[in-house]
């Protein structure tokens, strides 16, 4: 992987290296497992808390939704804040709502401190794209994005197994209050060595309704809307879909494969992502589909539904990094705010996709979980068609 070189424009820091960077996967790292952790345990969570799957799955989708509706208005007022000082209160807030839901034995609060962190993600994932952004040349943006965002691939190869884990062996409780401590860590760290960038003025240029009126723009967030429907949709229920397809080794293997699959192709979006981004979101939106129809088709024959998901966790891997990409290549100055419209789609379609599965798990019953897989096939496949087609915007 070619080193990055580092812009003197930034901020203070003129080097500040790889570490740095290292230091922001980090922060998406702990994003992600805030976001999804539920997923991992969430008959632990029902069996306790005495609720059904479907409302612990909705612990997923209105973390999203706070996410969703704070993002474009929370990171405009915020545009000219410090981008350090911004990341560590927003690590803070992490740290509590993760700590506050492991303490918890009422549903409600629980739910209230969700969406508490999913406000903080709201903020979070735009802007620490556009922080990273600002410390390389622009020549050099995509491979920065993939580098931050990795932490969302580790969090899902690495992090969803062993905190699943956590959370089996030791009690749900453990698992947000080990994520909670390791979020303190992280600011404590990210306090001492990210380097300070100031914000930037707000304008009419870097308006969200004249961001919102680029067609290019608007594009990567309908492919958003249908990728992340897509993957998310299963991926909240994907403890039943193992369990549906008596896949060996149970959660665990399933989360270790889509793991695999997802670092593989984290490491070559890095490499290529700059100069390929179109081929990269098309191939990726296929694999989707592929493991999608294997799934469907032929996931009781010994060995295929492993290989659905080391298939679908390919497609996964640079899922965030794609979109953030491509929204980045749309404007020269209010990269935050453009990156806010398509993280609140992101996070919009993330609340939306555990809603449409909960409501077909209940109201068609006789399919399942497997209706579930048919909704991610069909918006993979026109995602891709339109990716295809969107030979310009993706250039």
């Amino acid at each position: 992987m070619t080193a990055l070189r580092t812009a003197t424009p930034a901020g203070n820091h003129s080097n500040p290296g790889w570490f740095v960077f290292g230091l922001m996967a980090s922060v998406t790292f702990v994003g992600l497992l805030s976001e999804l952790l539920p997923s991992g345990i969430l008959p632990q969570m029902s069996d306790e808390l005495g609720v059904s799957e479907s409302r612990i799955g909705m612990l997923v989708g209105g973390y999203a939704l706070a996410s969703a509706l704070t993002a474009i208005p929370l990171v405009s007022a915020t545009l000219a804040v410090n981008r350090k000082r911004l990341l560590l209160v927003l690590l803070a807030g992490f740290a509590l709502s993760n700590i506050a839901v492991g303490l918890s034995s009422s549903y409600e609060f629980i739910m209230a401190a969700r969406i508490a962190g999913g406000i903080c993600a709201g903020v979070m994932w735009p802007m620490i794209a556009a922080y990273g952004t600002r410390l390389v040349p622009r020549e050099q943006h995509g491979r920065a994005i993939t580098l931050i965002m990795a932490g969302n691939t580790l969090g899902i190869s690495i992090g969803m197994p062993v905190m699943t884990w956590v959370g089996i062996s030791f009690g749900w409780r453990s698992a947000f209050i080990v994520l909670g401590l390791s979020v303190v860590l992280i600011g404590l760290l990210s306090h001492r060595y990210l380097p300070s960038v100031p914000g930037e003025p707000r304008s009419r240029s870097n308006s969200p309704l004249v961001l919102l009126k680029n067609p290019g723009i608007q594009i990567v967030m309908l492919l958003t809307l249908l990728s992340v429907v897509a993957h998310y949709a299963v991926y909240t229920y994907i403890a039943l879909l193992v369990d549906s397809a008596a896949l060996a080794g149970g959660i665990g293997a399933a989360l270790a494969i889509f793991g695999v699959g997802s670092v593989i192709s984290v490491v070559l979006s890095a490499r290529y992502i700059d100069a390929w981004l179109r081929p990269l979101i098309v191939s990726m939106l296929a694999l989707g589909a592929i493991a999608m129809a294997l799934l469907l088709a032929f996931a009781g024959i010994p060995g295929i539904a492993h290989l659905a998901f080391l298939l679908w966790g390919i497609a996964f891997g640079p899922l965030v990094t794609m979109y953030q990409a491509a929204v980045a290549r749309q404007v020269d100055s209010g990269r935050d705010v453009a990156t806010s419209l398509q993280s609140s789609v992101f996070n919009f379609s993330i609340m939306l996709a555990s809603a449409l599965g909960g409501i077909l798990l209940t109201r068609l019953a006789a399919p399942g979980v497997h209706g579930i897989v048919w909704l991610a096939l069909g918006c993979f496949g026109l995602a891709a068609w339109i990716a295809w087609r969107a030979e310009r915007t993706l250039r």
